[in-house]
């Protein structure tokens, strides 16, 4: 497939440095743990891309931050991933600056993917891009646990789904499905699948790699090998399990404070 063709999926990425990255997983990580899941997360959901895109015509990209940072994205990832600088102060304007890139490189379609759902089934990115692939404009929405979305794909860059909307609140997906009703665009909603930004999400994770937790039955998660091994080596080196007992017990928690 060459670049000026299908699908384009950008990650919204931001660089792993410590007390920059991941902070809502501090505590029970410490910062330097926290800026490990994220290198963790980031190889991992640039090969959930990569194995859509032997299924599909769909290209990789990481929508990167700081823009001082991309050293850090050319030395942490494949070199087949394509960069794009979108740092804003609000992260509407971020969202919107990769998807207009995205079709500024000749893509047909474009869809923005969260960066902390490690082990979101790959057949979701491929169902992504066969959807906006038919014919007639839409928009595909991924919606997340918290009320955010992990992916959105669109056809076209309307401005007006980024715009009066609160960001990092549980209304975002919401949100968005009202402006695009707004401005008569269908939406094709996914199943629901879960964001790793605090201790909960940090414990499903863990519990799903175990094969203790199924979070959705009909789909196949997407193998995590980066963040597996990552939870391994702090569960088997340090006191993570303890730390994550007291995060995800309140009494516990309350005991310890």
């Amino acid at each position: 497939m060459s670049a000026e063709s299908g699908c384009g999926i950008a990650i919204m990425a931001k660089a792993s440095i410590p007390g920059r990255a991941k902070t809502r997983l501090v505590p029970p990580l410490t910062f330097a743990e926290a800026a490990d899941f994220n290198t963790a997360f980031l190889k991992d959901v640039v090969a959930n891309i990569a194995a859509a895109a032997r299924e599909a015509p769909i290209r990789g990209y990481a929508a990167y931050g700081p823009p001082e940072t991309v050293a850090f994205f050319t030395s942490t990832l494949m070199s087949s991933v394509g960069l794009i600088e979108a740092w804003h102060p609000n992260f509407g304007d971020c969202l919107l600056t990769a998807i207009e890139a995205m079709f500024d490189r000749g893509h047909s379609a474009a869809v923005v993917l969260n960066s902390d759902s490690p082990t979101l089934p790959t057949a979701l990115l491929t169902e992504t891009a066969r959807l906006l692939a038919c014919a007639g404009d839409c928009a595909v929405l991924g919606p997340s646990r918290d009320g955010g979305y992990y992916l959105l794909g669109l056809k076209t860059p309307y401005r007006r789904l980024f715009e009066d909307v609160a960001w990092s609140t549980e209304q975002v997906a919401e949100q968005t499905r009202a402006r695009a009703a707004e401005i008569g665009l269908p939406v094709h909603v996914l199943p629901e699948w879960y964001d790793v930004d605090d201790a909960q999400s940090l414990q499903l994770l863990r519990s799903e790699l175990d094969g203790v937790a199924i979070v959705d039955p009909d789909l196949q998660p997407h193998t995590a090998v980066h963040s597996s091994a990552l939870i391994r080596r702090l569960l088997d080196q340090t006191d993570l399990a303890m730390r994550l007992e007291i995060a995800c017990t309140p009494a516990l928690q309350r005991a310890a404070e």
